[in-house]
């Protein structure tokens, strides 16, 4: 595999229906946050939220790379993967409410979106937890059979874990087909890389395990289709993991709690000049891929669906007291389960 750090030079690499995908699921993961972002000021969406506004290439473009059977999980900073992946934006904009019509009846919130029918296994809101068991769902896979990989990403702060050292040593013993991806937005919260580690080249931790390791411009979602794209084929072949780290940036803060004294306004304004929803909306304009009608038509239609997501979790119902106690265990009469 070739070291990924930007798209190929070519203008037009992809039909008209990847590059309108790409553009309608970022608009959309990015209207639907600012929303968020509103609706948690107005202490309508409460406890933890952290946004994804900024990142949106490293689930889009990993979207258009994987297949509907290949297998999701990622960190806390979870509401873009499934909308992207088809998950009703109803049922996570009512996930955030805490109505029993989200995707976990309102008990997740946030951090814990989850969607079984489109292979989202999960946000996970302890660092770095996601990591072994993204491991051991591509094991899964190979011990059934299937041609299936799992997508297993991370923030930069998981990689001081240990479990991720661990979970990268038996992926690559087990040749599990395990794509580690590092959304490396430059923060763990609030603490730069360079603040907590000597080795500021993240990818670079792959390689002490023997796994393909590479760099990827996380702002193109061009980069990140191709360099999923061979880790996928490598996964699929028996060859085992690959490790990629996605330079990305988020443009909001860790959390909706956080004040960002940390970086300069200058350094964000910077990074928004590599808009990866800007980038991609270049591409089709200067090459003519959509008429301005067309666009104009995602453009409506997404903010249809984020209005209507708004509409529809504000008028769903709380859940009852009962509910607490239900789908904590697979056994119905668990005898620990009091009435």
């Amino acid at each position: 595999m070739a070291k990924r750090t930007t798209a190929s030079k070519s203008k037009v690499k992809y039909s008209k229906e990847t590059y309108a995908y790409w553009y309608e699921s970022m608009l959309l993961m990015r209207r639907f946050e600012e929303k968020a972002g509103q609706l948690y000021g107005q202490q309508k969406i409460r406890g933890f939220c952290h946004l994804y506004i900024g990142q949106e290439a490293c689930a889009s473009g990993a979207i258009t790379a994987l297949t509907k059977d290949d297998k999701w999980i990622t960190a806390y900073r979870c509401h873009a993967h499934p909308l992207g992946l088809g998950t009703d934006p109803g049922a996570v904009m009512a996930e955030l409410f805490g109505k029993i019509t989200g995707t976990t009846k309102g008990k997740g919130g946030s951090m814990h979106i989850f969607d079984k029918e489109r292979n989202f296994m999960g946000g996970h809101g302890i660092v770095g937890a996601q990591v072994p068991m993204g491991l051991g769902i591509g094991f899964a896979e190979k011990y059934k059979g299937t041609q299936n990989v799992c997508i297993c990403k991370m923030g930069d702060g998981a990689v001081r874990q240990g479990a991720f050292h661990e979970a990268l040593n038996l992926a690559m013993i087990y040749k599990s087909p395990v794509i580690f991806v590092i959304e490396n937005n430059g923060y763990a919260m609030g603490t730069s890389v360079a603040r907590t580690s000597n080795v500021t080249e993240l990818y670079q931790l792959g390689e002490a395990y023997d796994i393909p390791s590479f760099p990827v411009d996380g702002m193109n979602v061009e980069a990140i289709h191709e360099a999923v794209a061979e880790a996928a084929e490598r996964a699929r072949k028996g060859d085992g993991p690959t490790l990629l780290e996605f330079r990305t940036y988020r443009f909001k803060g860790h959390s909706m709690s956080d004040p960002q004294k940390y970086r300069t306004k200058e350094e964000v304004e910077e990074y928004k000049m590599k808009d990866p929803i800007e980038q991609v909306l270049k591409t089709i304009k200067d090459n003519k891929i959509m008429t301005e009608d067309e666009i104009s038509e995602i453009n409506a239609r997404v903010k249809k669906k984020v209005t209507d997501a708004v509409k529809f979790a504000e008028e769903s119902p709380w859940p009852e007291g009962e509910v607490a106690f239900q789908d904590v265990y697979v056994q119905e009469d668990y005898p620990f389960v009091m009435e």
